[in-house]
């Protein structure tokens, strides 16, 4: 039997940056410390190809971005220490006039509680806040 589609949520951003300059941005793992404060509290290359490991607060994780400058595109897969759970979040840089909208697409995970969930829409809201005032920053020119 097939599993019945899961909650997704799909949150966005519209950035006051050129929408190569916020993919440039968000296409380089080394830069998400600075922006998903509450999910992301350091990276740095992994010994897989690809992969970078993660200091989280629920412990140590992976990220592996598929980024795509043409399209936009900068889905992300996460994976836990063990290596037993992956999840890919769909995400996209567009332009929008001068600047971009980004978005992305957060699935709930089998197991997860609505109000885990929450929590996790909660910090995204504030991760995306923390990257628009980051990259709209005098100092964003020099951001990637």
């Amino acid at each position: 039997m097939e599993t019945p589609p899961a909650r997704s949520v799909s949150k966005s951003v519209t950035i006051d940056r050129p929408a190569a300059e916020v993919h440039a941005f968000l296409a380089d793992a080394a830069n998400w410390p600075r922006w998903a404060i509450i999910n992301v509290l350091a990276a740095e290359p992994g010994d897989e190809p690809g992969w970078w490991r993660l200091s989280t607060p629920d412990g140590p994780a992976e990220l592996r971005i598929n980024a795509d400058a043409a399209t936009g595109i900068v889905d992300h897969d996460f994976r836990d220490e063990s290596r037993e759970w992956l999840a890919t979040v769909p995400a996209r840089v567009v332009g929008n006039g001068r600047g971009a909208d980004f978005l992305m697409t957060i699935t709930q995970p089998p197991g997860v509680s609505d109000a885990v969930f929450e929590v996790l829409l909660t910090s995204v809201e504030t991760e995306l806040a923390t990257l628009k005032k980051l990259l709209e920053s005098t100092s964003a020119g020099s951001a990637g």
